[in-house]
């Protein structure tokens, strides 16, 4: 491949720039607008699940948790459904964690996530199959919309933006594997950010599966329908029965809910394309949760590329009431299976150390992560060793660029002294 001239790379960018930030504009006539009569906007949306807690104090409970440095703050809504109202430390609770709408752009997911508290607080049919003895037994709480700031974005008419609210994707930006990039790497889709955690959403939920030391993870998406598990940073699954467990699970939702059309397994194996820094491979390898997935829940193969709203979200009233109950049944098949699955003679257990665990970017206070605007903290001892490349590679650049400053002084010195003669 030829070089190319110092002004091709600044006009290619600047195309590309201009013409995909152009499409995201609801001004187009040609592209799909978000529907107002199906979808709730993040407003309202939070606004009604708040309603619903407080109409269900028995069964459900909320907290804020906040965050900030360098001149950005987020604020994420947790809400935890606790049927029994025992405590969290009791062996006999299955303890779940979900978050949806981590990427802006895909609206879909938070209306799952209302639709499941609405069937949780019984304001909807329940699931047959989830019986009372199972939910008697879970403690889950739901992130019904961590990425706020970048969902304002696509409110704006910004229709294709997935990152937060300074640009930054949120499921790349987590320390397993991060910043490392593959040959078709977007720099406007898949910006990992500054550092692993530099970002304040996640540092809330990292905090949030610290506190809550999970069983079961699940992160919602959108864009394909698929059933993944670890990986996403290779192409492969993990070793050991637990692994063997997951895939069972996925493939008995898969039937049960999809007629066995999802995909299922890695998503490093079969999304297409390797992801690093992701939060559920984080979840599974440092934070230690048992079963960890990533659920992608509706794409329009058929949309435009620049039609970034219906690639991502369904845009007739029957579609998105499928994608929304069907998605919002499969997580009540997941928590009766998990809760099969992972009892020991009735108790639960996690392997995650908190003694290993250290706050990132900010110090930990009441429950919430105040951020540093003059230095962002790193913890080696979380990130592992596969983050030591990193500072190698920091290392590697500041030796060149040492080398280059030596060489040039020396450059410059025989240069005088032959002026001088």
């Amino acid at each position: 491949m030829g070089t190319l001239l110092p002004l091709q790379p600044f006009v290619v960018v600047f195309v590309l720039f201009t013409s995909f930030r152009g499409i995201n504009s609801s001004a187009d006539p040609h592209l799909m607008s978000i529907p107002k009569d199906l979808y709730h906007s993040s407003d309202a949306l939070l606004k009604e699940i708040k309603a619903m807690v407080v109409r269900h104090p028995d069964t459900l409970a909320m907290e804020t948790m906040e965050a900030g440095n360098k001149g950005y703050a987020a604020e994420i809504l947790v809400v935890t459904y606790n049927r029994q109202m025992k405590s969290a430390n009791d062996k006999s609770m299955c303890r779940i964690l979900l978050s949806f709408g981590q990427h802006g752009r895909e609206l879909i997911t938070s209306e799952v996530a209302l639709k499941l508290l609405s069937v949780l607080a019984e304001e909807h049919n329940m699931d047959p199959m989830s019986s009372d003895k199972v939910l008697d037994n879970l403690l889950i709480k739901v992130v019904p919309m961590e990425n706020l700031n970048g969902r304002k974005l696509v409110e704006a008419g910004d229709l294709c933006e997935r990152r937060n609210g300074r640009g930054v994707d949120l499921n790349r930006n987590w320390g397993v594997d991060w910043g490392k990039k593959e040959k078709d790497y977007d720099p406007y889709e898949e910006n990992p950010g500054t550092a692993p955690f530099s970002e304040p959403e996640a540092q809330i939920m990292r905090q949030l599966a610290k506190s809550f030391q999970p069983h079961i993870w699940v992160n919602m998406h959108s864009g394909m329908e698929a059933l993944f598990m670890p990986y996403d940073h290779k192409n492969t699954t993990p070793n050991g029965p637990m692994s063997n467990l997951m895939e069972l699970l996925l493939r008995e939702v898969n039937h049960l809910h999809f007629q066995d059309k999802c995909l299922v397994g890695s998503g490093g194996g079969l999304v297409g394309y390797l992801a690093h820094g992701t939060t559920t491979d984080y979840m599974y390898d440092v934070a230690k949760v048992p079963m960890a997935f990533t659920f992608e829940i509706y794409g329009d193969s058929e949309a435009s590329s620049k039609d970034c709203f219906k690639m991502f979200n369904p845009i007739d009233k029957g579609a998105f009431d499928k994608a929304v109950s069907k998605w919002s049944a499969a997580l009540l098949t997941v928590f009766r299976l998990g809760l099969s699955q992972l009892s020991d003679d009735g108790n639960f257990t996690t392997s995650a150390d908190l003694s290993k665990w250290v706050p990132i970017g900010g110090e930990v206070i009441d429950g919430s992560l105040v951020g540093d605007d003059k230095e962002s903290k790193m913890d080696g001892l979380a990130l592992g060793l596969q983050d030591m490349r990193n500072y190698f590679r920091l290392f590697l650049l500041s030796s060149v660029l040492l080398m280059f400053m030596f060489c040039s002084r020396i450059s410059k010195s025989k240069y005088r002294q032959t002026n001088l003669t």
